[in-house]
């Protein structure tokens, strides 16, 4: 009796910190968002706008703050307070792979044709089937956003091909299939927070690394790097997450304006970034980026090895694969 009590009110107390006390007022719901993307990037934009859509939605009932460039931990480790319960929002994006290894479907390199296709998968593929399994998990998916179509930059050589690859030390988000994807075409992939990455790069531990060209701006990464190659070996989105701890707790009010608000920004988010992709990769150049259109051909047929692992090491994977790819032709 005693062990239940201690539990119980320890317990009370950790979820009374989530709420403040505001004079003359009712308590009011504080929540914390957590990216580890820097302020003008794509996924920063989105999660700004959520928050601000959530905060006008409530009313001062309830608050959202968000927290940018991995103020509050990797990617990993917000997963892992999710988890816990100790931390509300967070927004990964190859990290759910860590998770739910049928998020690595969106690290197929070509797999995702475009925004419209990605919409198509998200509403056929991940709300219905991988949202729930998720949940199952811990977490409560309550957006599917964009993190951006990935570019390779680096200090060597411009990269053509695959084999222009070989030997490069490769910074890469937290992810199994990114790895392995990079290894494929023989490069030497290490994962690292991007918060660590511009210093990587500068010093010389990494030679290049890939990601959409508004991470390279907002990370300053064209500063320190000599070619920028486009790829567009990847399309990944963006899964902005609460804890479902957390979530079970909140009022209903609560969850159906975080609800509301993660669907509205879908669509703002391919807007803006489509019109970001433009003007970074522009910027990117005028800054004196060497630039050059990669093989798409040569890269395609270099990634099917990384196919033909998934659909052998993730339950139900081949599936998968050929389910999103159908999506492609307008199955929506």
């Amino acid at each position: 009796m005693i062990d239940w009590f201690r539990r119980t009110t320890i317990a009370a107390a950790a979820f009374g910190l989530a709420f403040a006390a505001t004079p003359g007022s009712a308590q009011v719901l504080e929540l914390k968002f957590g990216t580890t993307n820097p302020p003008g990037g794509v996924q920063f934009l989105s999660a700004e706008e959520f928050v601000k859509r959530f905060n006008a939605k409530m009313a001062g009932k309830a608050k959202m703050e968000l927290f940018h460039s991995g103020q509050l931990g990797s990617d990993g480790e917000m997963l892992q307070k999710l988890k816990l319960g100790t931390l509300d929002f967070s927004q990964p994006s190859t990290a759910t792979s860590s998770v739910l290894p049928e998020f690595g479907l969106f690290d197929m390199p070509y797999l995702v044709k475009d925004r419209k296709h990605m919409a198509c998968i998200g509403d056929k593929i991940v709300w219905p089937e991988l949202a729930p399994k998720y949940e199952r998990q811990g977490y409560r998916l309550v957006g599917i956003w964009e993190n951006g179509i990935r570019q390779i930059t680096n200090n060597l050589r411009p990269i053509v091909k695959p084999e222009d690859l070989k030997g490069m030390k490769m910074r890469v988000p937290q992810g199994t299939w990114r790895i392995r994807m990079f290894q494929a075409y023989g490069a030497n992939p290490t994962p690292m927070a991007f918060s660590e990455l511009f210093i990587a790069l500068k010093t010389g531990v990494m030679d290049g690394q890939e990601n959409p060209y508004t991470n390279v701006t907002s990370g300053k990464l064209h500063e320190v790097q000599k070619y920028v190659s486009e790829t567009n070996h990847i399309y990944t989105p963006s899964f902005p997450t609460a804890s479902l701890r957390r979530w079970n707790a909140w009022p209903e009010d609560v969850r159906k304006a975080v609800l509301e608000a993660g669907a509205e920004v879908q669509p703002w988010t391919y807007e803006v970034a489509a019109k970001e992709d433009e003007d970074t990769k522009k910027q990117i150049i005028a800054a004196g980026m060497q630039f050059n259109v990669a093989d798409r051909a040569a890269f395609v047929k270099a990634s099917e090895p990384v196919y033909e692992m998934f659909a052998k090491e993730v339950s139900g994977g081949k599936e998968l694969i050929d389910r999103a790819l159908k999506l492609a032709d307008g199955g929506c």
